[in-house]
């Protein structure tokens, strides 16, 4: 990636709804300083610090809504960023309007009232900027920010297109305010950020051999095999296997890693194919056998090799940095890895607002 050129006034940041802190890995190598952070999760807020030693008394954890009179005390805030709750909007969840964690963009914005920074930076699920049933949501954030004083425009991106090896789309809402500049220079400024993703195989190798105790096992859920198997044209949709959890096409790029992780729902990889590019994944035949008739789930048994994703290999999917440290029982750190925004594509983000405004 083009770095951002070194610039003399050390830029400022607010990160709300901060997570283990994949949006703020982006925004700090962009050469942004957060000088408030806040996430309700006590394992996630607990990972933002362990990662981050000298400023874990910047974050504050809990409910933003008891927070937010914290923010009173900033100004002349250059970025304010944050990815609020997405399970309301997510095609994955209820799709409820009513559901308090969708009235969290609107303490998001209330935010943004109070800082009045210079630029913010939304993330949220792609439905949010996709579907009809959130026209109002995304209307009624434009014109907040409007009233605000902001130009604001919000479009959904392929994180895969940033170089991050996942099938994870996202929409960016992003508010200049108007004295700064216009939000035309950000997308004009993103397009240098493309870059091309590794494959999963290329990205689960390298986070180290399975098993070892520099990628230990963490997820122990059985891997079996359904009785009615739902098929697909692919070997890689469907559900051959019980649980959500799919086996990985290791010559793609990865799915969507849920924040569910941690049991039946953590994807699948076939250890001997993914040490051996020349050898066919294990459900790429058994699913040619139940289209040809040639194979009875009952009577098959799963080869030893067939294990689900590690924490570590999840963390490199996303786009951890190496070494990243996650809290709380391993279900929890799943969650930490799976709720986050794709720390390469927070960068080219990040970077993108440092260079359209400030570079």
């Amino acid at each position: 990636m083009k770095k951002s050129q070194k610039i003399d006034k050390e830029l400022t940041a607010i990160s709300l709804f901060s997570g283990a802190g994949g949006l703020d890995v982006g925004f700090e190598l962009a050469g942004f300083n957060s000088v408030f952070a806040n996430e309700f999760d006590h394992d996630a807020a607990e990972a933002w610090r362990l990662n981050r030693p000298s400023k874990s008394h910047i974050m504050v954890e809990g409910d933003i809504k008891d927070h937010i009179t914290d923010l009173d005390k900033f100004n002349d805030i250059d970025v304010l960023f944050g990815g609020p709750p997405c399970q309301g909007f997510s095609v994955a969840g209820k799709m409820d309007p009513n559901d308090e964690r969708s009235q969290m963009v609107w303490l998001f914005m209330e935010a943004v009232g109070k800082t009045h920074p210079k630029v913010f930076v939304m993330e949220n699920v792609a439905a949010l900027g996709l579907l009809d049933k959130w026209e109002n949501v995304r209307k009624g954030i434009v014109k907040k920010g409007e009233d605000l004083g902001y130009e604001v425009s919000f479009r959904v991106h392929h994180t895969s297109e940033y170089g991050v090896p996942e099938k994870r789309d996202r929409v960016i809402f992003i508010g200049v305010r108007k004295d700064v500049g216009a939000v035309d220079q950000f997308y004009k400024k993103l397009t240098a950020y493309k870059a091309k993703p590794q494959t999963a195989r290329e990205v689960i190798l390298s986070a180290g051999r399975f098993g070892e105790k520099d990628n230990p096992q963490t997820c122990t859920a059985n891997v079996s095999l359904a009785k009615n198997p739902v098929m697909r044209r692919s070997p890689y949709a469907g559900m051959l296997v019980n649980g959500a959890g799919r086996p990985i096409d290791l010559d793609d790029i990865a799915p969507t890693l849920p924040a569910s992780m941690g049991g039946n729902k953590t994807p699948i990889v076939d250890e001997i194919a993914l040490h051996n590019a020349n050898i066919p994944n294990w459900f790429k035949q058994y699913h040619t056998d139940l289209i040809n008739g040639k194979a009875e789930p009952t009577k098959i048994k799963i080869p030893a090799t067939i294990r689900r994703l590690t924490v570590k290999e999840c963390a490199a999917i996303q786009t951890f940095p190496a070494g990243y440290k996650f809290s709380g029982r391993k279900t929890k750190q799943y969650k930490q890895i799976g709720n986050a925004v794709p720390c390469r594509f927070a960068e080219a983000v990040a970077k993108s607002v440092y260079d359209a405004y400030w570079g």
